[in-house]
């Protein structure tokens, strides 16, 4: 079996790979160290799932050219920001400023992260201080300045049943990165795709694109690929490359950690909007938890509509931990603290303050959140995924979101724009 490899090609076929195959770095895979962020791909993650177009996994054509402004606000124009507990944050924002050490403008966030050492973080009054003192806040928008609203989703981690053994009740396998599945770098190519990549497998004397969704559950066990449990439903493990990220409850009780580790290559196709398209759904069903009752109904239809997604997340298996899940940043996200962003807007790491409203309802959702994860599906100046956490609870709430908001990027004085 061939080993995992990163390869340099001609010009030629490098192009040619990326007209089939082309992906952004994803959701839960920390993105390279450089001098700037780079966009990213998962669903996580989850990418908008065929449920919600949140899913960090779900791969969009992109627009020639990408716009986003920053213009200078005041404290007062930040809605809610007097009445968030900030103390609620400041754990995630410890998460960031690891991160942040190793991203650009790390000098003028280690000032800051290092004063941060100073501040009793369980005082919501100290800690919306020290952000007064030591950050600025710029509304997000295009390059239209008064365009500062957007769309703002969710996403979590969702929990599964399964056996490190396969059996009659486990038969849905939850795959490892394939031997044969190999990574070309483009940016070494050509400067101006840095952070983009493509992914193929040797056929002959070629290299041609991955296999596709439904060509790797046709070939079953013949995968070269190592699995890394069973579980006992084929849409819930679904659900969970869309989300990038879950656990799996084992027959001792015991939980299974699985981040994304890969992917196969191949654009994200939503579901929900295919069904909506062939009139199986209205749109106003289209959420994760419409999609799914759609499935347990039609059972005889669930392979062709998942094969429809020609999209495949490889998974990782982690140490066992209560902390969130792995964001993009290389830290674990908060729950209800941390979200995804388009990177070629808002720096992976900054502090945000979001405003927004709750899941299908117009109450206000305002609050303080750290830019810690990126998803395929996550694109535009004005856009975030709002990781709600992990569990039923929180899968329904991710699942309903979709929701109107203004975001507000938080910058130390060195940094600003």
């Amino acid at each position: 079996m061939f080993k995992r490899q990163t390869l340099l090609l001609p010009g030629a076929l490098a192009v040619a790979l990326l007209l089939s195959a082309c992906e952004h770095f994803p959701s839960v895979l920390p993105a390279p160290e450089s001098t700037a962020p780079t966009a990213a791909a998962t669903p996580a993650s989850c990418p908008p799932c065929a449920a919600c177009p949140a899913c960090p996994t779900a791969e969009k054509p992109q627009p020639p050219a990408f716009t986003r402004r920053f213009t200078a606000a005041t404290w007062e124009d930040l809605p809610g920001w007097q009445k968030d507990d900030h103390s609620a944050a400041w754990p995630a924002f410890q998460q960031s400023c690891r991160g942040l050490a190793k991203r650009a403008g790390a000098e003028a966030w280690q000032a800051v992260c290092s004063r941060a050492e100073a501040v009793d973080g369980t005082s919501a009054s100290a800690v919306r201080a020290f952000f007064e003192r030591e950050l600025r806040p710029y509304a997000v928008s295009t390059d239209d300045p008064q365009a500062t609203e957007g769309m703002v989703t969710g996403y979590y981690e969702p929990l599964l049943l399964g056996s490190r053994q396969q059996s009659q009740r486990f038969a849905f396998p939850v795959h490892a990165v394939p031997d044969n599945l190999l990574t070309v770098e483009l940016g070494d190519l050509f400067p101006e795709l840095k952070g983009k990549r493509v992914r193929g497998r040797v056929e002959g004397n070629k290299l041609v694109p991955y296999w596709t969704r439904g060509e790797i559950l046709a070939q079953e066990q013949q995968l070269p690929a190592k699995t890394l449990a069973w579980v006992n439903d084929p849409i819930e493990l679904f659900f969970l490359q869309i989300q990038g990220s879950g656990r799996i409850r084992l027959p001792d009780g015991s939980l299974m950690r699985v981040n994304y580790a890969d992917q196969n290559g191949h654009p994200y196709r939503s579901i929900g909007r295919l069904l909506v398209e062939r009139g199986d759904l209205k749109l106003e069903e289209a959420s994760m938890q419409g999609i799914q009752a759609w499935a347990r109904a039609n059972p005889s239809r669930l392979d062709e509509l998942l094969n429809s997604n020609p999209s495949y997340v490889f998974f990782r298996e982690m140490p066992a931990s209560d902390d969130g899940p792995i964001g993009a940043l290389g830290v674990p996200l908060t729950a209800e603290r941390s979200i995804a962003i388009d990177p070629r807007s808002i720096p992976l790491g900054a502090p945000v303050f979001l405003a927004t409203t709750r899941p299908n309802s117009s109450r206000p959702l305002q609050r303080l959140v750290m830019a810690q994860d990126t998803g395929g599906a996550i694109r535009g100046a004005v856009r975030a995924d709002f990781f709600w956490g992990f569990g039923k609870e929180a899968g329904a709430l991710a699942g309903r979101m979709k929701q109107n908001g203004r975001m507000w990027v938080l910058l130390p004085e060195g940094l600003a724009p």
